[in-house]
């Protein structure tokens, strides 16, 4: 029996993992706000079109979403033509937004009055990670659902975990980028610091990413970065936006991120000197812009 899958929000993530669905055989029906952009996706892969989110919902038997932020799940769900007006009882909603865990609960308290399956599933891998489908899938959710949606999820990832109910999802996804924010801001004062120096900044990477310094930032950006390159990903708004959740998040559970919150407004300065569409390795152009004054 054929499995209808739906698509929801077509940017630099969603583009690509629907086409991977397509590619494991599954008929796709996309939305995206844009309908240029739908469009466009129609012309790569053999998938329909529909006009909204409710149309493409319609006869699904898995409903994927990937847009930016919780009111644009809140958009896309529970509005006039949100796909929960038109799932059939026993569907399967899945969410790859980053959003808050709060957002998660709220769309599957509603989904489940409508006998709709939900589990919230933010990805991690960025856009490269989404092109070659080797995404890290975080999921919170009933475990049937989970066991139900992985085969199908496999099209664009490498690895699936359930973390627990619904809302985990999106704490683990959390963690991750508290844990980014960190490593990237030690990488672009290391490789500051190599250039104040003197040093070959080639050389130390290669060097010491074979000791405990290694890390993906530093094999994947070191160069890109030393290069004053930052087009390569995801952009600091959406870091900011990914930070603002987490710090909220903490300040409801008691947890202390001092580092997190002031790589956070280093992400700040990279938006005021013009940076909000350069990829998150930018935080090294905040280190060096008096460098050449």
């Amino acid at each position: 029996m054929s499995i209808n899958v739906a698509f929801i929000g077509l940017g630099v993530m969603g583009f690509p993992m629907a086409g991977h669905l397509t590619k494991a055989g599954y008929k796709v029906t996309v939305y995206n706000r844009t309908i240029e952009k739908a469009l466009q996706w129609a012309e790569q892969y053999p998938g329909s079109v529909a006009k909204t989110p409710a149309l493409a919902a319609s006869g699904a038997d898995f409903v994927f979403i990937c847009v930016g932020n919780d009111d644009d799940l809140r958009a896309v769900t529970l509005g006039n033509d949100g796909v929960l007006s038109t799932m059939a009882a026993g569907a399967a909603l899945v969410d790859h937004t980053t959003t808050s865990a709060d957002v998660a609960k709220e769309v599957a308290a509603a989904a489940k009055l409508n006998e709709v399956q939900f589990m919230d599933a933010p990805v991690s891998g960025g856009q490269a990670g989404a092109e070659n489908g080797v995404l890290t899938i975080m999921c919170g959710g009933d475990e049937a659902l989970f066991n139900r949606a992985q085969p199908v999820m496999a099209a664009y990832a490498r690895f699936s975990q359930l973390l627990g109910p619904v809302g985990a999802g999106q704490l683990c996804k959390m963690v991750n980028q508290i844990c980014i924010a960190g490593v990237v801001q030690g990488l672009a004062e290391g490789l500051h610091f190599a250039r104040s120096a003197g040093l070959d900044g080639e050389k130390v990477m290669d060097t010491i990413a074979k000791g405990a310094a290694g890390s993906w930032q530093m094999e994947n950006r070191h160069k890109t970065m030393w290069a004053g390159e930052y087009d390569f990903g995801f952009a600091v708004d959406w870091m900011r936006k990914d930070l603002g959740i987490a710090l909220s998040e903490a300040r409801n559970n008691g947890a202390a991120l001092p580092v997190t919150a002031l790589v956070d407004q280093f992400y700040a300065d990279v938006q005021a000197m013009g940076g909000n569409r350069h990829d998150t390795s930018s935080l090294l152009s905040r280190l060096e812009r008096n460098r050449d004054k």
